[in-house]
């Protein structure tokens, strides 16, 4: 089994992205190693997504493309883990026999010896746990970045929202403690770590299964005394829980960005009720005003579904109007589709497609409307970046790197004048390949578009940083192109699906009882 290669495919919210670092370094303790570009692996493995009414489709697509893949290459191995298979377990077997390995959220330690025992035996193996057995935080990890990571703080989640499926599989909520969170991040900070984002279903719930209501707060002030750690982000919270002490935590404590993605779900209440979300519109726009004021210069972004089974056009327009009020620098728009086993999928007064595709068009407009005020209104602004890579997927050709301001913006940078130096005080050039990932810039903001900006001027400083001589060491042999380098995606909203298309599982943002990042739906 020794130096068998390995490739793991995400479908989903950030929790599967950090799931899947956790089966990466579970492999690579194992004695696999990473596939290399282009080369067929010995092991795939598609860690998946249950939100999207095309996430089944889109795995079975997937699998039935490596059908005569695996017949060519013998003793290949395919698993299948994650949410969706939590939910069908079997089933995934039996459309697809060819599969050697099913496994669940609850078991991700458990994949080497499914692997080993599934070749030893040659039969497939099934094993889904129906509780949390090891929390994935104590797995061995292969992060994707070399300057930004995803810390759990909780796994599961207790909330019933009406829509979502989250919970039947993920479990109830974990907490982890304290210590053992901050323990994680000093030890990330000292491989050169400069920005973290704490990860949960819920992070406002955190700390009531330990008997500490406020702990989250505590947890970002404790944050703020890392010395090293540059910035903190955190995802996803529930308006439900969101408190005031978050608020000053998060507007007192230097590090943590001022940026906040708040799920919104639908302006009307009564909407809201049959989503089973536990708030109004009016507490709603009570934190985003509270948050302004603490924050004038907060980033707050949304999850928004059109077309909840009942949604009126007058509850629509409710949408629409809170919108406009809270005037959100991005948001990950959704269009409702019905999941098995929830109960909004029985739900009577389905709204039709139609309808869900016109109403979703007038949102997304309305929004990037705004999205784009808020950029304009950037411009001639002195912004620092973290550079990142593999999130400017055309900088190859348009000769800009690409990196994430403290409000999680995205920035397309210029880096062929240096206006001050790190050794001098004149105007230079700078070679390419000079400024890496993982390095921090200032620059000036010269054009604001709806989804991103653009620095086209002289980089006005330049700080090489430890995460920048990790990526540079790890990358000697050659340098990736922006469209195979890997990336964590720490910032706002950067794309929107086309309404008339269908959205994959992978396009959305993190959210609470989203499930996930990229992934579908919301929290």
């Amino acid at each position: 089994m020794t130096g068998r290669s390995y490739e793991v495919r995400t479908f989903g919210c950030q929790m599967n992205v950090h799931d899947s670092e956790r089966l990466a370094g579970l492999l690579e303790s194992a004695g696999y190693v990473p596939a290399a570009s282009g080369a067929e692996p010995d092991v795939v493995v598609f860690n998946t997504c249950a939100v999207r009414e095309n996430a089944d489709n889109r795995l079975y697509g997937n699998l039935g493309q490596l059908v005569p893949v695996k017949k060519g290459h013998p003793g290949m191995q395919i698993a299948v883990g994650g949410c969706l298979a939590q939910k069908d377990r079997a089933t995934i077997l039996r459309r697809a026999p060819w599969v050697d390995v099913v496994f669940g959220t609850h078991n991700l330690h458990r994949l080497p010896v499914l692997l080993e025992r599934a070749r030893h035996n040659a039969t497939a193996q099934l094993e889904i746990a129906e509780a949390l057995e090891v929390f994935p935080s104590t797995l061995p990890t292969r992060r994707a970045s070399h300057h930004a990571a995803w810390v759990s703080i909780s796994v599961g989640c207790d909330n019933t929202c009406t829509f979502c499926i989250v919970p039947s599989l993920r479990g109830v909520e974990r907490d982890r403690r304290p210590g053992d969170v901050l323990a994680e991040v000093e030890a990330l900070v000292a491989e050169g770590v400069l920005e973290i984002t704490l990860l949960g279903q819920n992070v406002n719930s955190y700390g009531r299964s330990l008997g500490d209501p406020g702990a989250f707060a505590k947890l970002l002030r404790a944050c703020g005394a890392v010395e090293g750690l540059e910035r903190v982000r955190f995802t996803s919270p529930h308006p439900r829980d969101f408190t005031d002490d978050v608020i000053e935590a998060m507007a007192t404590t230097p590090n943590v960005c001022h940026q906040l993605h708040m799920p919104l779900q639908s302006g009307s209440d009564a909407v809201l009720r049959r989503m089973r979300r536990s708030y109004r519109r009016d507490r709603y726009l009570g934190i985003i005003s509270r948050v302004r004021a603490a924050m004038p210069d907060a980033a707050i972004t949304t999850d928004i579904i059109v077309g909840f089974p009942g949604e009126t056009e007058a509850d629509f327009s409710d949408t629409l109007d809170v919108v406009r009020e809270a005037r959100f620098s991005g948001a990950f728009t959704f269009q409702y589709s019905p999941r098995p086993g929830t109960p909004a999928a029985t739900m009577d007064e389905q709204v039709d497609r139609a309808t869900v595709t016109e109403r979703y068009a007038r949102l997304v407009a309305l929004q990037d409307e705004i999205s784009w005020a808020h950029n304009r209104a950037l411009v001639e602004r002195r912004v620092e970046l973290v550079v990142a890579e593999g999130e400017g997927r055309k900088d190859d050709a348009t000769g800009r790197l690409s990196g994430r301001a403290r409000d999680g913006r995205l920035v397309h940078f210029r880096a062929a004048e240096l206006a001050t130096g790190p050794l001098d005080e004149h105007p230079r050039a700078i070679a390419a390949g000079d400024i890496r990932p993982g390095d921090v810039v200032e620059t000036v903001v010269t054009r604001g578009a709806p989804h991103h900006l653009t620095a086209d001027g002289p980089v006005l400083a330049w700080r090489r940083t430890r995460a920048g001589d990790a990526w540079e060491q790890s990358n000697q042999a050659t340098t990736p192109t922006a469209a195979n380098r890997p990336g964590v995606s720490l910032g706002m909203p950067a794309r929107r699906p086309d309404p008339t298309s269908p959205q994959p599982p992978d396009a959305a943002p993190v959210d609470a009882c989203r499930v996930g990042v990229p992934a579908a739906g919301p929290r």
